[in-house]
């Protein structure tokens, strides 16, 4: 299992939330708590927003912790929206191109969790993908699959549908299952930032969101910043969280778990 952290509000530099907590990103790189295993060290990668439309993007195949660079460019860069993920793989080499988030015009995406038996299903789920999406592919990852997935179901027109629809085509490629399929995701279009969390067995990978930070500022993490879970909302299974300049929405998802 990935942990991953991401932020919107006031801007700030990165490592306030990446290197700075007490249970940073960069800590659960080596501690975390949450997931199956306590290391993740299968690479690492940061999306930030700043000026223009795109966002900017470090990624790195070293564990966070050995990167030299990291801390520093985390202490320099400011933003007012980015994204973070540590990662441990389950599905694709370690490679650069496999490192979340990943990006495709102003959408930054990063995924913690596993789409069962994906290989047998990958050629499938790749013919629904259009020309350009497909050829914007360049890992091998289940997790940036499923974020083109998205952009292909109308990910600009409507998250929450784009999810429902997605994770329906997955089920019904897979028919009958002997696994579930877990994830947890959070992604940016520039503007605003989404999280949510499915499974078909309710054990989705955890997945909180914070109350206003002391900037005013709020969070989407796998895990506590500060190791305390009395201090952040856990997102249920099937709801997606919208953190905007509205505030906090948090819509449900519709999706029929498949036998």
């Amino acid at each position: 299992m990935c942990r991953l952290a991401a932020y919107t509000g006031p801007e700030i530099p990165l490592e306030n939330i990446i290197v700075v907590p007490r249970h940073s990103l960069l800590d659960q790189s080596q501690n975390a708590t949450e997931a199956k295993l306590a290391v993740n060290g299968d690479g690492f990668g940061i999306s930030w927003y700043g000026h223009g439309r795109e966002p900017g993007q470090y990624r790195d195949v070293l564990p966070a912790w050995s990167d030299g660079n990291l801390t520093s460019i985390c202490r320099m860069v400011r933003s007012s929206l980015f994204l973070a993920h540590v990662r441990a793989s389950t599905n694709g080499e370690t490679s650069r191109v496999n490192c979340h988030p990943f990006s495709y015009e102003n959408w930054s995406f990063m995924h913690n969790g596993q789409i069962h038996d994906f290989n047998r299903i990958r050629r499938d789920l790749e013919a629904t993908l259009p020309d350009d999406l497909y050829c914007a592919r360049r890992g091998t990852t289940d997790s940036e699959m499923l974020f083109l997935l998205l952009l292909a179901n109308g990910l600009d027109t409507s998250p929450v549908t784009a999810c429902e629809t997605v994770i329906s085509m997955i089920q019904s490629f897979q028919g009958k299952r002997d696994k579930p399929n877990r994830m947890a995701c959070v992604f940016s279009d520039g503007q605003d930032l989404y999280g949510f969390r499915h499974s078909c067995d309710r054990h989705s990978p955890s997945l909180y969101v914070s109350g206003t930070l002391d900037n005013e500022g709020r969070a989407i993490v796998s895990e506590p910043l500060d190791g305390d879970v009395r201090n952040w909302s856990s997102i249920p299974e099937d709801n997606m969280a919208t953190l905007s300049a509205d505030g906090l929405r948090m819509d449900p998802l519709s999706i029929a778990v498949a036998a």
